[in-house]
Order: structure tokens, then C-alpha cells, then sequence
């Protein structure tokens, strides 16, 4: 794994926390949490706080995330809203941290000037004990304030400072206003500076989670289903029409076409399409001869032909399905739906661009496992997976083949291959001009800065 975090692929864009203040005020936070401290003197932390360095100090992945349920976070900056979240065990968790940063950027600024600020992603269950526990998770509320209690601090004052001002007594009571001036030296002026964090539900739709091998829930589709990586011990009393694992070709092909979540790579034109494919060709060529023992750095195009006749007898069924799709898009015919019999099925689709965009390609890139570009962008977990298990030709050559032609460009990339990206719950707004309109036009969207949300950059 050495050569991914040296190539930025993995551990990428976390917060560095190196400085003796930080160092400290991370440790008052962790201590406030978890009843533990670091020893480290330096580490990297992800969008949540989260640490691998510490994690590995501690030979606990989930100290922040206890039974993989209520996330728990420290802010020690607003900075850290860029970074990954890591070990996610919901799609859903880092959209929401990241709404909650962005939404209370300014006071968890001030906030996190005197103090870190810690929190937790709380839903109504705080363990699982079987599937069916998953459906009772539908709104995550975000609680946070500092180790010192500044926000909480910060409402009792606006709460006296109310009755101060319409109680009638309220300028001759002794007591009161001693309090007011007490809270006052904790919280500061909050008439200039508020620091009220708003306290928000986000509600949990359709979502992935890694627990029970894998799960892709699907509660909020016009026809319901739960997509298991492997077979459920039990499926009793899960309250959706389908219960599929990805053995399912079939199902799962009903389900996305019936509830119009897919759209085929050649939809929006040939050429683009054709580019596209043909690196998917290219991906399990690779595959193939890494296998065999043939060595990959450098490899050209003329070496790639010479590949692919070496191996052309050789390659799978979805090799041969996909390069007929090639060639008669090249050749300009017309191309049908494919049906799921055909090996290259999946490889032949993208999510349309709606709101499960993220999570319906992150389905499709565990179904399509030789793809390794878009296992990577998609479900990094189940990349790095992988990769552990790939022969060291092929890790080298994914390796350098990610950090050379994604990384250089990841979000012109992430759009050549799946389409504009969609955006968050933002995209429902009416204000009474219809959906996303406002009484001069188009709502503009700022860009997210350079993160994938769900999966997630979780580089």
C-alpha cells in the first residue's frame, strides 16, 4: 500500500496537525470523547478528525466511530471540510459533515478559535444487531459544541439576555444579570458574534454501508430493494420489495431500468464513448496479463497492441462483448440496449444524473471489478481491496495509471466518464418558480471544491 499514499492515492488531502497547540487541544478532545490521548506529536487527520497514525497507535480504526453507528468528530478547523472521510461506514456520513461544516462555517470559525469542537452523528440506534436495524436509521441529527461548552454556554446567555429584556424586573434583578456577566466571560459579545450552531436533521435515503459485507439500501426508489456484495444470513422482516446480492444480474437489471437510475455510456454520443470503452478494454488486458507474469511499467500503446494479440484468445467474455460494442460504434450502426445475459452489461452503463448518482455507480463499479479506474473514483473500500490482492504488475501499473491520468485532473475525468456531477439535497430547492428557479432564473450551484462526497475524495 506503500506505493498508493506515495502516489497521493490513498491518505491524500488529510489536515496535518503538527503544532503543540493543536497537538493539545486534538488530545483535551480526545480525552473529552473517548477517555484516551495520543502520544504522537504529529498526524494527519480526515474530515471527522479521525486519524490513521492514531488509529494505528491505538489498534483502533473505530476510535472515533464506536460500533461503526454514531460517528463521533473533532473540528479543530473548518479547513478540514476538504479533506476525506475515512473508514466511512454510511455513503451518507461525509455529505453530512460537509453540509453541517459549510452551513456553520462562520461560528464553527469562532468557535474553534478558542476551543475544538467536538460532536457526534446521532441517529435512534446506537448499535446493530441485524439488518432490519438499518431501516431505523432515517434522520442523522448533528450534535456539536466545544470541549468547554461554548455553544451551550452561548444559548443560556441569549436566554438571559431575553429575559433581561422582557422581564419586567429584569434591569433590578441582582442575580440574573451576575449571571449574564459570568456567561459572558466564557462566550464573549455574541450579539456580534453569534455562536449558535444550528441544530439540523439530514435525513438518511437511499445509501451504502459496509456493514454485513456490503449493503446498498434503495428504501426511497419507486420500487424498493436492499443489493447485498454477498448472501444475507437472513432476509426476514427487511421492508423492501427485493432483497438481491450482486449475483442477481438479472434483478438487479430490472430494478435499475424500472427505476430509470441507468443510462447507457453511449447515450449522449459515440465518440466520447468509444474513448471510453476502449480503455475499459485496455483495464482488462491488463488485468490479464499480469496474470500471466508479464511485466507493465512503461507500457505503450504499441505495447498494449502487442498485449491484447498475445491475449486476445484468451481474455474473458467481457473483453469480446465490449470491443463488439467498439466496433460498431467506430463503424457509426446503431447499437441496442443490451440485455443482461451479455458479459458487458454493466460495463455498458452509468448512473443517470439524479440525486443517488453517486451511489448508483458505486453499485455498478463493484460489478464491474476489471475496471479498476472506476472502482477506484467510485468505492475506493473496495478498491484498496482489491489491490491487496492483485499481483504486484498490476498494482504498479493501476498505481501510476491513477496518479498519472486521474489524479492530474480528477473532476474532468469524473465528468468525461459519468456526466455532470449531481448535486446535494440543494438541487430540490422551490422557492415558488419552481424546482431550482428563482425570480431572475437558474439558481447558480458553487462547485464543491475538489471533493467527491460518498464515497467520497477519499483519496
Amino acid at each position: 500500500m506503500m506505493r498508493l499514499v506515495q502516489l497521493g492515492l490513498i491518505y491524500g488531502n488529510l489536515y496535518e496537525v503538527s503544532s503543540p497547540s493543536m497537538v493539545a487541544r486534538y488530545n483535551r478532545a480526545l480525552e473529552h470523547l473517548t477517555g484516551r490521548r495520543t502520544g504522537l506529536d504529529a498526524f494527519h487527520i480526515d474530515i471527522s478528525g479521525y486519524s490513521p497514525e492514531i488509529g494505528d497507535e491505538f489498534g483502533d480504526e473505530l476510535y472515533l466511530n464506536p460500533s461503526g453507528c454514531n460517528r463521533q468528530f473533532i473540528l479543530l478547523s473548518v479547513e478540514q471540510k476538504t479533506a476525506p472521510l475515512l473508514n466511512a461506514k454510511f455513503s451518507t456520513s461525509r455529505t453530512i459533515l460537509r453540509r453541517f461544516i459549510d452551513e456553520n462555517e462562520e461560528q464553527l470559525f469562532a468557535l474553534s478559535i478558542r476551543d475544538c469542537v467536538v460532536g457526534e452523528l446521532v441517529n435512534s440506534i446506537y448499535s446493530l444487531t441485524s439488518p432490519q436495524d438499518l431501516f431505523h436509521l432515517t434522520t442523522i441529527h448533528v450534535e456539536a459544541d466545544t470541549v468547554g461548552g461554548h455553544s451551550q454556554a452561548s444559548e443560556e446567555l441569549a436566554d438571559r439576555i431575553d429575559r433581561f429584556m422582557s422581564e419586567p424586573d429584569g434591569w433590578w434583578d441582582d442575580v440574573l444579570i451576575a449571571e449574564m456577566i459570568e456567561l459572558s466571560k466564557h462566550t464573549g459579545d455574541i450579539i456580534r458574534t453569534p455562536l449558535a450552531l444550528k441544530s439540523q436533521g439530514f435525513e438518511q435515503g437511499n445509501f451504502h454501508t459496509s456493514h454485513y459485507g456490503g449493503l446498498y439500501v434503495f428504501r426511497d426508489a419507486r420500487e424498493t430493494a436492499c443489493i447485498a456484495a454477498g448472501k444475507l444470513e437472513t432476509t426476514e422482516g427487511l421492508p423492501v420489495k427485493s432483497v438481491l446480492s450482486l449475483e442477481d444480474r438479472h434483478e438487479i437489471a430490472d430494478f435499475l431500468n424500472r427505476n430509470a437510475l441507468v443510462e447507457l455510456v453511449y447515450a449522449q454520443g459515440s465518440t466520447r464513448a468509444v474513448n471510453i470503452l476502449k480503455q475499459k478494454l485496455d483495464f482488462i488486458v491488463i488485468d490479464a496479463a499480469a496474470n500471466s507474469g508479464e511485466n507493465l511499467l512503461d507500457v505503450s500503446r504499441r505495447d498494449m497492441r502487442t498485449l491484447k494479440r498475445r491475449y486476445h484468445g484468451s481474455l474473458p467474455e467481457e473483453y469480446h462483448a465490449i470491443e463488439d460494442v467498439v466496433r460498431r460504434l467506430a463503424a457509426g450502426q446503431d447499437v441496442p440496449w443490451p440485455q443482461p445475459d451479455d458479459p458487458a452489461y454493466f460495463y455498458l452503463l452509468r448512473s443517470r444524473n439524479h440525486r443517488d448518482k453517486l451511489l448508483v455507480n458505486r453499485l455498478l463499479a463493484e460489478l464491474t471489478p476489471l475496471d479498476f479506474r472506476q472502482l477506484f473514483i467510485c468505492h475506493k473500500d473496495a478498491f484498496y481491496a482489491q489491490y491487496r490482492i492483485w499481483s504486484d504488475a498490476k498494482k504498479a501499473y493501476a498505481a501510476h495509471f491513477l496518479a498519472a491520468e486521474y489524479m492530474v485532473d480528477k473532476a474532468g475525468t469524473r465528468e468525461e466518464l459519468f456526466g455532470p456531477e449531481p448535486g446535494l439535497d440543494e438541487e430540490d430547492d422551490d422557492y415558488g418558480f419552481g424546482r431550482n428557479m428563482g425570480p431572475w432564473g437558474a439558481i447558480p450551484r458553487d462547485d464543491d471544491d475538489d471533493d467527491d462526497d460518498d464515497d467520497e475524495d477519499d483519496e
